[in-house]
């Protein structure tokens, strides 16, 4: 499908439904691109209304054609003395993004909230996210702008 940089931009979280005893929640995010997965900073003293402001990126390497593109976010809460605890997830499609951005060099879809559910699908609040894809350039005999093609030899 195609090659090229996708970027996560994770904005904020609203209503997050938390586990901890106290009810204070420390959450960060794992987001996951098929094998790939970035860790977002922990936010503490935000409670259920976190803020991350930051951007996670992924290198995208696909030849497939038909293959559903998505991201999956899992929200957790950083415990100290225990395990991590599972807020929730939500799933973002990105073929429609992947395949614009193939097509046009760069594709963005603006920052939205997305439900946060859990396994019996049960809201647990949102997460606003953006996701921009630029695509890799390429020369017209398929050689990677920027990267050696061919190695030079006498």
């Amino acid at each position: 499908m195609g090659r090229g940089l996708l970027e996560v931009h994770l904005v904020d979280a609203k209503g997050l439904a938390g586990t901890d005893f106290l009810g204070k929640i420390d959450p960060y995010v794992i987001v996951q691109y098929r094998s790939q997965e970035r860790k977002s900073s922990t936010v503490r003293d935000e409670g259920r209304n976190p803020s991350w402001n930051e951007v996670l990126k992924f290198q995208i390497s696909s030849t497939a054609a038909n293959v559903q593109h998505k991201l999956l976010l899992r929200i957790m809460d950083h415990d100290n003395f225990s395990s991590d605890d599972f807020l929730g997830q939500a799933t973002i499609n990105i073929t429609d993004l992947i395949s614009i951005g193939m097509e046009k060099g760069k594709s963005e879809l603006n920052p939205a909230k997305y439900s946060v559910v859990t396994a019996d699908n049960s809201y647990h609040g949102a997460i606003k996210v953006g996701v921009t894809f630029t695509a890799a350039k390429v020369e017209e005999d398929g050689g990677q702008v920027g990267g050696w093609m061919h190695s030079y030899r006498d």
